[in-house]
Formats: C-alpha cells, sequence, structure tokens
C-alpha cells in the first residue's frame, strides 16, 4: 500500500506552493489534481509520473467526491507515492479532510501539507490584511454556498455581522445579492467597503471596490472582502503609485 500527501498548491500563482508541497510533487509516482491549480505546477512531475484530473466544473460537472475518493484508494494500492493536489488550502473549504479521513479508515497513510489560501492571498496581492492593528481585530473567512443537503445554514451572515471587522468569502458569487442584505440587515453600513478579487493570481483576474449597498452577483472565482480593511488597502495602494510610481 502506498503514501497519499494531500498538498495545497495554493492560489493561481505556481510560485506560492510551499517547498514541500513542491518536492512531494517532484517525488510522486501519481498525482491528482484540481480545476483550479496552476497547470505550470504539472511540469514540476517526474518523468513517467501518472496525472489524473479530477476538478469539478462549474455547474458541478466532474467527478463526484465518493469517485475522487475511490480514486486515491485505487492509486494508493498502485503507486508507491500518490499526491492529491488541492487549490489553496486542502483543508480550507476544500475535501482535504474528508479524503484523508477516507484513505485512513482503509489502511491508507495520509499526511497533509497546508497551501496558501486564496481568502488570505488574494486581498494580500492588493495590500488589503485581514487584520490591523487599530482597525481590526477579527476575521471570519466563511463560504457563500452550502451544501442544501446539509439540511441546515451554517454560516449566519447576519450575526456575524456583529462578531467580526473583517468578513472574507468564498464561493459567495452567485449569492453576493443575498448575503449583501443579510449583512446589511446585521447592522453593516451601507456604505462599508467591499472589494472583489476574480480570478487571483490567474488569467482574467480582475479587481473591484464596491459598497456594500452596491454589491451583486459577481463572476466565478471570486473572493470577497468585507470591512474597512479594505479602505486601508486602498489607500496603500495609493501611496505606493504616489512615492513609488507603482
Amino acid at each position: 500500500m502506498g503514501r497519499v500527501i494531500i498538498v495545497g498548491a495554493g492560489p493561481g500563482d505556481p510560485e506560492l506552493i510551499t517547498v514541500k508541497g513542491l518536492r512531494a510533487l517532484r517525488t510522486a509516482d501519481c498525482v491528482l489534481y484540481d480545476r483550479l491549480v496552476a497547470r505550470e505546477l504539472l511540469k514540476e512531475v517526474k518523468d513517467g509520473a501518472k496525472l489524473v484530473y479530477v476538478g469539478k466544473e462549474p455547474g458541478n460537472r466532474g467527478p463526484a467526491q465518493r469517485e475522487i475518493n475511490e480514486m486515491l484508494l485505487k492509486c494508493a494500492t498502485q503507486y508507491e507515492s500518490v499526491v492529491r493536489l488541492h487549490g489553496g488550502d486542502p483543508f480550507i473549504f476544500g475535501r482535504g479532510f474528508e479524503e484523508c479521513a477516507y484513505l485512513v479508515e482503509r489502511g491508507v497513510e495520509c499526511e497533509i501539507v497546508p497551501g496558501v489560501t486564496s481568502g488570505l492571498a488574494a486581498p494580500a496581492k492588493y495590500l488589503i490584511p485581514p487584520v490591523l492593528r487599530g482597525k481590526a481585530s477579527s476575521v471570519a473567512l466563511v463560504t457563500g454556498k452550502e451544501d442544501p443537503t446539509k439540511g441546515r445554514r451554517f454560516v449566519d451572515f447576519k450575526a456575524l455581522a456583529r462578531a467580526v471587522d473583517t468578513i472574507i468569502i468564498y464561493m459567495g458569487a452567485s449569492n453576493a445579492d443575498r448575503i449583501a442584505g443579510e449583512l446589511l440587515a446585521g447592522g453593516i453600513p451601507s456604505d462599508m467597503p467591499v472589494a472583489v478579487i476574480t480570478r487571483a493570481y490567474m488569467e482574467g483576474e480582475k479587481f473591484t471596490v464596491l459598497r456594500l449597498s452596491e454589491l451583486r452577483a459577481v463572476e466565478s472565482p471570486s473572493i470577497i472582502v468585507v470591512g474597512n480593511v479594505v479602505e486601508e488597502g486602498l489607500r496603500l495602494r495609493e501611496l505606493l503609485r504616489k512615492y513609488v510610481g507603482s
């Protein structure tokens, strides 16, 4: 039985993978990779290694999680070293924990290599910090799209509006209008700045700033940042243009 390493590849920039993740990728005999993994990283795979695409396309087209779990197990029986390559971090709105649990319960050794999550990397590219002394002391990373089969919603945006300073929303593109309404109902001012980073570190990347009352459905994939830290990031970007010309 082989060993499976579940690796976070980071967002679209291939240079944001960790050294440990890259080492695992280069020594793997088989790699199962997601849709949003930078394709340049696949060039790091050694000659003769098997590449298996397991990405989910928009509209939920692609292998179900059950099928991915079964493929991982099958690969572990055929190869000494298997890498499951996730975009971002496998434990932050990925299925890394579920995959690892499935394998361990069947006697397969499993290791997690964390990755840079897009919810922090995308705002950082535009100088937006998640927390900032004197401005924001708390941050919530939340999903904007929950599985309806769970039978309940875990994210209460009205309550969240009163609980934290910065809200970073993953997978909220199609529900942005509803989310904005709930945050407004929770007491966040209508003029609160919001940053939308679409396709971060990928071709066609876009950066948009608006007010919470203006937030509507946005393109996918997008990271949505709500909080005063957005204004601070804009101020620093302006200073950078003024004094450095960048």
